[in-house]
């Protein structure tokens, strides 16, 4: 009975052991996944506040010497995207209002997009020429400088190419597609109610009317005249060459285009900072914007464009 009785104390005494060891294992195992959540937070707070690191700061590191600034323009002009007027111009005036900036580079490789944005950006480029005299903005395109992306660089003190630079395109296009021959041979119905008698003018499922054609021709041909005033409004006597070709739509090499008067010079942005500008240091203030928002928008404008293109409906563009 004695010895039954030491056996079950010891059967009780190896249980808490290994009860106590089995807590101090899974305490042990718990500690190391909080620690690694941790730095995985810190980490990501850490690229968070890099991505959001203001302009200021850069500036201020450079020195008191002054530097050359630089916002970028890259891939089609539209609303959420990152060559939209809204990042563009934060970038632009931020570029303007720091203390040290002796002048602005605006690079640009664009085949160009939306009139509206293209049209925000310009205008902002001659306010901020006008608000600040002294600090000239120079565009410098990169491999294209078309259609918007021409028309935002013919608001620029000088336009700098490389020789293998496309620039012009000086146009505007709408696109779609008609869907009419294929419905009737499948056998589809087109089904379609409205109210205003031109309210479904330019529907790809219908038959494209003269009346239809002509209207949207004249807005075309509204939108081109706008662009091609605020082009002989920016580069003025500099533009060479028979008009009708160069508002033609069509586009040139980087020598063509100086030939031309559309560019004024050979140069890159860190020629035209060092030669030019005389300020070889270079401080980026292209604004990048909150990263959770980029994501959405660009979630959003791809939906958006899948949609158009789904259903035909294009949308004006400068290109």
């Amino acid at each position: 009975m004695e010895r039954e009785t030491e056996s079950n104390a010891a059967w009780h005494r190896d249980l808490v052991e290994r009860l106590a060891s089995d807590a101090l294992v899974e305490r042990r195992r718990t500690r190391r996944w909080g620690i690694f959540f941790k730095l995985l937070t810190f980490a990501y707070v850490t690229v968070v506040l890099l991505l959001l690191l203001p302009k200021d700061w850069s500036s201020k590191a450079i020195g008191g010497e002054g530097h050359t600034a630089l916002v970028e323009l890259e891939g089609v002009i539209a609303p959420g995207s990152k060559a939209s007027a809204d990042i563009v111009v934060t970038g632009l005036r931020e570029a303007f209002e720091d203390d040290s900036t002796k002048a602005v580079i605006l690079r640009i490789n664009s085949p160009g997009g939306s009139p509206v944005q293209s049209s925000d950006i310009h205008k902002e480029i001659l306010r901020l020429r006008k608000k600040y005299p002294k600090i000239p903005l120079y565009a410098v395109v990169s491999d294209v400088c078309a259609s918007g992306g021409y028309y935002v660089a013919s608001a620029a003190d000088k336009i700098y190419v490389n020789e293998s630079s496309v620039v012009g395109s000086i146009g505007v296009l709408m696109n779609g597609f008609g869907f009419v021959d294929t419905m009737h041979e499948l056998g589809i119905e087109r089904r379609l109610m409205t109210a205003g008698e031109h309210k479904a003018i330019l529907d790809p499922f219908s038959p494209l009317t003269d009346f239809d054609r002509q209207h949207a021709a004249n807005l075309l041909d509204e939108l081109h005249q706008t662009f091609i005033a605020a082009v002989r409004e920016g580069r003025g006597d500099r533009l060479k060459g028979d008009e009708s070709t160069l508002f033609s739509g069509l586009f040139w090499s980087g020598d063509e285009g100086i030939a031309l008067g559309l560019a004024d010079a050979i140069g890159s942005a860190g020629y035209v900072a060092r030669e030019v500008v005389g300020a070889e240091d270079i401080v980026d203030f292209t604004a990048k914007g909150d990263p959770i928002e980029r994501l959405a928008d660009r979630i959003g404008a791809s939906f958006a464009e899948t949609l158009s293109a789904l259903t035909g409906l294009g949308s004006l563009q400068l290109r």
